[in-house]
């Protein structure tokens, strides 16, 4: 039986725990009064001493490539080379001669020998992230790298040994992932040596204020200015949920700051999206770009019912849909508590 894996990390605490109130080491733009984060931390700098794998567990933009980046640095190899892969933008056909090379002639367009990603990182770190995005054919070759230091280049018979340290990221919950056969059971375990999750910023609320401010400080001394953000800004900041994290908290700061000439001011993010609902122009359906199409069919079968002032007959001919169908949707969207159904 396997033991279970136990992602490393405090429990997320209040903006008023006492823990919070001083300032854990920073990890890059990852500042932190966490107490939650000052634990990662720690963790990270023991870890970094040894060459263990490692798995960072997180949602996307919480800074795993930072965290990752960071182990690497702390290291005995933090001299030799860190090269970082995302394995979700690498097409499943080219993703096994990217990371271990090909030979000449392997394959149409192989014009030449083409040194993957693992060889280029031997003697420092390699970084796959979005792990859970390799195809399980791969993942087993992978696995049999981890196990042995070895491969062969597509369409080489030549054994390449390698000294690499893996560091691997998903987005995804490793367990769950195994559980759906997105991720081997065997890959993970032998990935996550030393599992680490970082919090999304909801359970770190105390450092929303404190990361905002460090993003306009850096932004002012790149734009030479004094910008600053008012008492509503801040306010805003903190009470939003922030579901994209700090990459979202960063981009948020960067247009404010863009927009504002003395004292910048940040506009509700849940205004914002109820200011992108579809709108009626003189008998013109205005739909945002990303609204997706079940929220646009449905809006344009509620507006054209409307223009048919609730004929339901003459809105099925206009849509050229039968009454039945129409009938359906209309009670779909009732069902659904649709206030405009």
């Amino acid at each position: 039986m396997r033991l279970p894996i136990l992602f490393l990390m405090a429990s997320p605490e209040t903006s008023n725990d006492t823990a919070s109130r001083s300032r854990a080491p920073a990890i890059g733009f990852l500042q932190t009064r966490s107490a939650a984060m000052a634990q990662l931390y720690a963790q990270l700098d023991r870890v970094a001493q040894t060459l263990a794998t490692v798995l960072i567990a997180g949602e996307s933009g919480v800074g795993k490539e930072i965290i990752a980046k960071s182990i690497h640095d702390r290291s005995q190899r933090r001299d030799q080379v860190f090269i970082p892969v995302n394995c979700g933008a690498i097409p499943a056909g080219l993703i096994e001669a990217e990371l271990f090379g090909h030979e000449k002639g392997s394959f149409t367009g192989a014009m030449q020998q083409h040194i993957g990603y693992f060889e280029h990182a031997s003697g420092g770190t390699i970084f796959l992230d979005e792990i859970t995005e390799m195809a399980p054919e791969m993942q087993i070759k992978l696995l049999r790298v981890l196990e042995t230091g070895t491969f062969h280049r597509v369409g080489g018979t030549e054994l390449t040994k390698v000294d690499v340290r893996v560091i691997a990221a998903t987005n995804r919950d490793p367990l769950e992932a195994v559980k759906q056969s997105i991720l081997r059971e065997d890959l993970l375990y032998r990935l996550a040596v030393f599992p680490l999750r970082v919090p999304p910023l909801r359970e770190r609320a105390c450092d929303i204020e404190l990361l905002a401010q460090y993003f306009l400080e850096q932004l002012n001394l790149l734009e030479k200015t004094r910008k600053s953000f008012s008492p509503r800004a801040l306010e805003v900041m903190r009470t939003y949920n922030w579901p994209g994290n700090i990459r979202e908290l960063k981009n948020t700061v960067h247009r404010a700051f863009i927009m504002a000439e003395e004292l910048i001011e940040v506009p509700s993010p849940n205004t914002n999206a109820a200011s992108k609902r579809p709108s009626l122009d003189a008998g013109c359906l205005n739909v945002w770009i990303g609204t997706s199409l079940a929220d646009a069919q449905r809006e344009v079968i509620l507006a054209t019912l409307d223009h048919f002032n609730g004929d339901k007959q003459q809105t099925a001919q206009a849509l050229g849909v039968s009454l039945k169908t129409l009938y359906n949707r209309l009670l779909s969207y009732e069902g659904s508590g649709d206030p405009a159904a």
